[in-house]
């Protein structure tokens, strides 16, 4: 017989490495990377180098000086230039993306002690960092299939909705439809102009079990519930801008979202709320980072309040001052 072997939980040695995690992540975001390199160029590829390598080295230098474990093997410094790169046009100076990195890792993630330590996603904070520093950078969209960027601009879909006959003729362009949306022939950053890139992507995710659907449905749900009540189109609301890049690839993030299944469609409904609001009532035509971001806050809030009461457990009790 064999022996009976008492030791602490947990008990299932058929875990998933974090940078296995992480490797999924990065051939989900594939197809919508590869589809913003045909259409913006090879500037696709060195922006997206220079974001990936400066992250990286960010990394590496925060942990030596730390005098801390070197964490760059397990790829999330990679996902992380990935997901910020994915989140710029394809015209921001490289410094800028750099500075965006710099944020990233040393400010969001490091200095609150690394990976699984960050209370917001590195990637969206940087976003908005650098949106708030440098908003002409930062909104100057161009045309797909085009080479000369410095002469040719473009607004992104949501912008577009929002104008008028008389000023879509101004500027000439039009509004595109569900097919433009889909494929990706219109103006946006990098993952938002090919919404089929990243619904692929998303259900390559899903499939692979890395993500629970919890979050992205009732994000993308709540989105679009909304947008039918108060007579926008939802279909179009759902396909423009980044919500399917939020929904599918930082709504999900281990570290900054609820781990109970309550908790993350709880994280998902608000974080389409705000995202409605943003879009409907704000003045920016776009609210998924700003949405993450502010959900990003309340998560410790959201997993104590869906957290699961043990069977037999009495809530402690408060003491009279």
């Amino acid at each position: 017989m064999g022996k009976l072997i008492v030791s602490p939980s947990p008990h299932d040695e058929n875990y998933t490495k974090t940078s296995n995690i992480m490797l999924n992540v990065i051939i989900a975001l594939l197809p919508a990377w590869g589809a913003a390199m045909y259409l913006f160029g090879a500037r696709v590829l060195t922006l997206t180098a220079v974001c990936i390598g400066s992250c990286i080295f960010f990394e590496y230098v925060c942990r030596t000086l730390m005098k801390r474990s070197n964490t760059i093997g397990d790829l999330s410094a990679v996902v992380t230039g990935l997901i910020l790169a994915m989140n710029l046009p394809v015209t921001l100076p490289y410094w800028m993306a750099v500075v965006g990195s710099f944020v990233a890792i040393v400010i969001v993630k490091q200095l609150f002690g690394g990976l699984g330590q960050n209370f917001a996603n590195p990637a969206i904070t940087a976003r908005i960092v650098l949106m708030v520093s440098f908003p002409s950078a930062m909104t100057n969209w161009v045309l797909p299939l085009n080479e000369k960027f410095d002469t040719v601009s473009a607004a992104t879909p949501l912008v577009l909705n929002g104008m008028d006959s008389e000023k879509l003729a101004k500027i000439g362009q039009s509004i595109p439809d569900y097919k433009d949306l889909l494929l990706g022939n219109t103006g946006g950053c990098l993952g938002e102009v090919c919404a089929l890139g990243l619904l692929i992507g998303g259900i390559y995710l899903v499939v692979r079990k890395i993500i629970s659907l919890s979050a992205p449905l009732s994000f993308i749900g709540s989105v679009f519930l909304l947008s039918w009540i108060s007579g926008d189109d939802p279909v179009y609301q759902i396909l423009a801008g980044g919500l399917f890049l939020g929904a599918f690839f930082m709504a999900t993030d281990y570290a900054t979202t609820p781990i109970t299944e309550k908790g993350k469609i709880v994280f998902g409904l608000g974080c389409g709320i705000i995202t409605f609001v943003i879009r409907h009532f704000g003045s920016y035509p776009e609210g998924v980072s700003f949405s993450i971001l502010l959900m990003n806050v309340l998560t410790p809030y959201i997993e104590q309040l869906t957290r699961t009461k043990v069977l037999g457990a009495k809530e402690a009790e408060k003491s009279e001052g």
